[in-house]
Parts: C-alpha cells; structure tokens; sequence
C-alpha cells in the first residue's frame, strides 16, 4: 500500500492534552481505538512549541485485543535536518505481518523546525515513553520495545538505548524511555572529536554521541553497514561493536560488500540488500524470543 493510499484510509485519533511545561503529554481517547485496527492508526504523542508530533501504528493481520505485542519503533534519517516518516513503511508492514505493532514516527528537524540533534533525541525518548506509558491500551509489550532507524535516524535509536538523560523536560521520568533492543542502519555512532557533525554537538557531546555511553546494560544490538559507506567509516562501526562486548553487552555487526549510505533501502530496486538487512533482523528478534517461526523473507 503507497504512503498517499494509507493518507487515505489512516484513522486519526484525536486525543486530549494536559499542559506540562512548554510541552503536552497526550491522554488516549481509548473509544477511538476501538475495533480490530486492520488499518494504520496515526496518534499525536507530543505537541511541543506549537508543532504537532504524530506516528502511525500499525497491527498485525490476526490483531487480538487480548494480546500484548513486541513493538517496532522506527526513526528516519536525515541528517537531523529532514527526512519523512514513510522512509521505513516497507519494513514496518513487513514486521506487522510477523506480529509485532510497528509504529512511524515523525521528530523535530532543523529545516521543518530549526531544532538541534539535542531537540530529536527529545523527540524519540517522548515517543518511547509515550508508548509505554500507554502500553495497555495500545496493547503493546513494554519489556519488548525495539528502536530502530537509518543514520541520524540510528542515532535516535542507538540514544533511546545507551545514553541517559536528554528527556524532555516535565515528561514523567518514572516512565522508562530505554528500548529494550536496537536495530540500526548505517547509524551516527560517534559525535566526538573525530566522529559525524561533531561541531554540531557543542560542548556536551559526550551526552549525545552514543559511543561514549555504552554500559553493561545496554540494549542487545544490531548494525547493518555498507563497506563504501561515504559517511560512517566501518572502523566506527567495528569501534562501537568491540566497546559494546568489552562492556559485556550482545552486538552483532555486519558490513555488505558494494553498499554505500542508504543502501538498505532499496527495495524499489532489486530489493537485495532490503530483503537481506529484513531477514536478518527477523532472526535477531527471533533469538530474542519476539518473534516465533522462522521469516518469511
């Protein structure tokens, strides 16, 4: 189904706000989601300085009320500047027809916004904890939320999973932000000194750049990466992998020969590296016991 299709068909929810600060938490009209949600739903999870924020779920085919389901969360890329929420409708209704909800989400960027990565980061823990915050009425899994996106989008991920703080401010904090396991495309890794856009960062870099926060208890992880990436060197990636296992925590790494930034994104094209990045995902989620049986890819 094309994005301009899904406009079409996509229920709006309309929910009521509660002021917090310079930003609105969103209370869900629990009516609106009423039926079997076989189509997309789009739901407000924040309203901050006058711009809207939305993401677009979507349910597995055998959707059951009673049933709580692992999530997918995805983050487009963009360079923190641009982007558009359709970047991983592919894979999103793929994983929606292997049972998981998996949800679009749209964040603040320069160009639309004139924001900093600072503000993006923000965006995508407010999505997470908007999600499990309203995890019942959603029906989603709260221990089995997975962050996922493609380059600044990665980072967004890689933010919710390993590096503290940068939550908006008067969100509920009791109300965990951290993805419970990442899969990143291509993903920003290193803001530092020698990393992506670090001039960007200012001085708190190191609160941002999520190489420089890897714990033991980071989230179980999964890198996708071109070999002629222009942008992200693979001496990061394979950097960010041994940090994670010297740290104790699951990262597994792996670089495509030929692939350059973006390159599992073509599906429009002979589909190689998107059907390979999917399948390979499915059995990451599948050791992780959110999915059963084997792909379908």
């Amino acid at each position: 189904m094309s994005y301009d299709s899904m406009k079409n068909i996509i229920l709006v929810v309309w929910l009521s706000v509660v002021a917090i600060g310079g930003a609105t938490s969103q209370a869900l009209d629990v009516e609106a989601l009423a039926g079997d949600r076989q189509e997309p739903i789009r739901l407000t999870y924040k309203i901050i300085d006058g711009d809207t924020l939305d993401m677009i779920l979507r349910y597995p085919p055998d959707y059951k009320k009673s049933k709580k389901y692992p999530t997918f969360v995805f983050f487009f890329g963009g360079g923190w500047n641009g982007g558009t929420i359709k970047q991983f409708e592919p894979q999103a209704a793929y994983f929606a027809s292997r049972g998981m909800v998996t949800v679009l989400v749209d964040y603040r960027v320069k160009n639309r916004h004139q924001t900093t990565p600072y503000e993006a980061v923000a965006d995508a823990k407010s999505s997470i904890r908007f999600l499990r915050s309203n995890a019942k009425q959603l029906n989603i899994h709260p221990k089995k939320i997975v962050a996922s996106g493609g380059s600044a989008g990665g980072h967004l991920a890689a933010a919710c999973g390993v590096c503290p703080g940068l939550d908006q401010a008067g969100e509920d904090l009791s109300v965990s932000s951290k993805a419970n396991a990442l899969v990143l495309f291509n993903p920003v890794f290193d803001n530092g000194p020698e990393g992506f856009q670090h001039e960007r960062m200012g001085e708190r870099w190191q609160e941002i750049s999520p190489a420089h926060n890897i714990t033991a208890d980071a989230p179980p992880t999964i890198v996708f990466l071109g070999r002629e990436d222009h942008l992200i060197p693979v001496s990061i990636a394979e950097n960010y992998q041994a940090k994670m296992e010297a740290a104790g925590a699951r990262c597994e790494l792996f670089l495509y020969e030929g692939a350059g930034h973006g390159f599992f994104n073509n599906y429009k094209y002979d589909g190689k590296f998107y059907t390979l990045t999917v399948r390979e995902t499915d059995l990451f989620l599948i050791s992780l016991k959110y999915l059963k049986g084997e792909p379908t890819i």
